[in-house]
């Protein structure tokens, strides 16, 4: 099956720890990262999409951050 995952958070390292862990648990980047201004917040966010390839067979109680 194919995962799909939207990682995001403020513009800070962790963000890119964030990115980083996911890509050294066998995810790959997916398409660009996004940057945006969150008024809210008063902060810029990032965001980047990631994708893993993985056996078994795909059900919405699957927790994507522990695979």
């Amino acid at each position: 099956m194919k995962l799909y995952r939207f990682l995001s958070d403020d513009d800070t390292s962790a963000f890119c720890h964030k990115v980083t862990a996911a890509l050294n648990r066998g995810w790959e980047l997916h398409g660009a990262p996004s940057y945006a201004f969150d008024a809210a917040k008063g902060v810029m966010r990032c965001g980047q999409a990631v994708v893993k390839e993985t056996a078994g067979t795909y059900t919405p109680d699957i927790r994507l951050g522990e695979q």
